[in-house]
């Protein structure tokens, strides 16, 4: 069996014993399953990502520590009070009008945690995973993203030993804008790539 074989196995079989460990505290009413779920979503979703956004959102205030985020980034993110497991090497990439990253990971699900939260369900499914390599245009259609045609994509495979967080573009308009909600306008999909932050009137984010 291949390599990506071996770890689809793996986590299988660390799903099934996950889910199994989950029906056993739920049978005895130790864990509320409506409340375990509520708790999930809300570090999936907001309190995980904010993290990410509020790195996102200084070097749209601060040029020094964008020069620094990119060159230095662990060192810049760590200045941060961001680290910790699953996020000890991440490698910043920039979005620009001719370039877009998106990020994945072919192998498994590496994801950097302390930044993002859980990784969503999407992040992990087979789909995206070899879809995002080999159609990435067509994967960013499936979330409601149109690029431009001349606009370039690079797709990066995050790994046990580098983790991609990607710099999206600062949205027209919200120069004024102080720090905080800056980062009140990026969403965990724009920081994968899957996604561009929008000025507050017209941000939207999808799940295919």
């Amino acid at each position: 069996m291949n390599q990506e074989g071996d770890q689809d196995r793996i986590n299988r079989e660390l799903e099934a014993r996950v889910n199994a460990l989950e029906s056993l505290l739920i049978d005895k009413s130790l864990v509320d399953r409506q409340a375990l779920q509520v708790i999930l979503e809300l570090y999936e979703t907001r309190i995980g990502p904010r993290n990410g956004a509020r790195v996102v959102a200084r070097p749209w205030v601060d040029p020094l520590f964008k020069a620094r985020l990119l060159s230095t980034t662990d060192e810049a993110i760590a200045s941060m009070g961001y680290t910790g497991r699953q996020g000890e090497h991440v490698v910043v990439v920039e979005n620009t009008p001719q370039l877009h990253n998106l990020v994945v990971c072919t192998l498994c699900s590496c994801y950097p945690w302390p930044l993002l939260g859980l990784p969503p369900g999407w992040y992990k499914s087979a789909p995206y995973r070899s879809r995002a390599v080999i159609d990435p245009r067509g994967v960013l259609v499936d979330f409601g993203l149109h690029l431009p045609a001349d606009t370039q994509i690079q797709v990066w495979d995050s790994n046990a030993e580098v983790r991609y967080l990607v710099l999206p573009m600062q949205p027209e308009g919200t120069g004024h804008l102080p720090e905080a909600a800056l980062a009140d306008l990026v969403s965990r999909n724009a920081m994968i790539g899957t996604d561009v932050v929008r000025a507050p009137a017209v941000r939207l984010e999808a799940s295919p």
